[in-house]
């Protein structure tokens, strides 16, 4: 397969056992650190297996995000979106805002709300009860994917219960799948900088099991680009992958390349200028190449990458182009390319460009429903 190229025999002897096997540890830090012509056939071994697994359809949901508040007592180093209640701009969404921005998505077709915002002080399982309960009797075929790890054992304190009971009491009104979100970096020395104040490393895994085990899947996500070091990134997939092979509740896993033109470590000096394109692209091929169809759903995130480079990603070893949004004000307020928003028809006119076929899908990736 590599006869062509110019290619170390280790590199070479790793992508030829990644064909029938998931990489190792070690093996996944050597790819991280190729150069040149390597690349190549990271690429091309990353696209081969992901089409081995799901095909060509590359898919994606009609969603609308509702950020129902920006304020936030837990202030990470690497977001630009949260506010103190007392800021000029600090909002918190009524019902009757909420109400209006879901059906706006449901008109234009949505699927899916992801309802999330800001880590509020007194919020308690009731007031994320509220927000479920609100949307599901008006929109009950709607799937919610909704709140952070971070907000749910937050919630659970204020309210004086464990996490399993809390988990119990919003999948009961309406909780369908758990973002991915507080993950971050899954090392506690870049936590340590980055955001102090989210539950830790072992917090995280903890809850994203207990969700599980309750009967509520989710994402997988990291957050690259910051301060972390290339093993850290490897690290975090085994984690991950780990999680994973005890519980098989990931539904998907997306890295998120990190937005640093308005973020306070960058403005303060800290941090990187976030992952090259090299960078993302060995990133998700290495992911690939780890998780293979343990996590077989790969998202690109372009509203961080761009419509363009999401594009090529997909030719990485993803399958998933993750939804229409409907806005996304934590990413418009980090700086994203090409807005907050897609239409179905940019989405599908990117995946027809590469030879692959469009498919909406729902929040579990259990319906696909093809398109025109």
């Amino acid at each position: 397969m590599f006869d062509k190229i110019s290619i170390s025999s280790k590199t070479e002897k790793i992508l030829t056992k990644s064909l029938d096997e998931s990489i190792s540890v070690d093996d996944a830090n050597h790819l991280m650190n190729i150069k040149g012509a390597e690349l190549y056939p990271l690429l091309a071994t990353a696209d081969f297996l992901r089409n081995e697994i799901v095909g060509d359809k590359v898919t994606f949901i009609n969603n609308c995000n509702i950020n129902f508040t920006n304020i936030c007592m837990v202030r990470c180093g690497f977001c630009a979106f949260g506010r103190d209640a007392d800021d000029a701009d600090a909002y918190i969404l009524n019902d009757e805002q909420i109400l209006a921005k879901a059906e706006r998505a449901v008109q234009n077709g949505a699927r899916e709300f992801t309802l999330m915002g800001g880590v509020l002080p007194d919020a308690d399982i009731e007031y994320y009860t509220h927000l479920l309960t609100l949307l599901k009797d008006s929109y009950p075929d709607v799937a919610i994917h909704g709140f952070s790890p971070t907000m749910i054992k937050d919630a659970c304190l204020v309210s004086g219960i464990d996490i399993a009971e809390g988990f119990e009491i919003l999948k009961d009104a309406g909780l369908d799948t758990l973002p991915g979100t507080a993950a971050e970096i899954l090392t506690d020395r870049s936590r340590e900088i980055i955001c102090p104040e989210k539950v830790s490393v072992s917090e995280w895994i903890d809850i994203v099991k207990t969700a599980q085990e309750v009967g509520i899947p989710g994402s997988a996500t990291i957050m690259y680009g910051h301060v972390e070091t290339l093993e850290e990134r490897v690290e975090h997939l085994d984690i991950i992958r780990q999680i994973q092979q005890d519980t098989h509740g990931f539904t998907e896993f997306i890295p998120m390349t990190f937005m640093h033109e308005f973020s306070p470590i960058f403005l303060e000096g800290q941090s990187n200028l976030g992952a090259t394109g090299t960078q993302d692209l060995k990133l998700y091929a290495v992911s690939r190449l780890m998780l293979r169809d343990l996590i077989p759903n790969i998202q690109v995130s372009w509203v961080k990458m761009g419509f363009r480079f999401a594009q090529v990603v997909l030719t990485a070893g993803a399958n998933d182009l993750g939804g229409t949004l409907g806005g996304d004000e934590l990413s418009e307020a980090s700086g994203a390319p090409d807005g907050v928003e897609a239409s179905i028809e940019t989405l599908s006119r990117m995946v027809k460009d590469l030879g692959r076929t469009p498919m909406e899908r729902n929040s579990k990736y259990t319906e696909f429903y093809p398109l025109e």
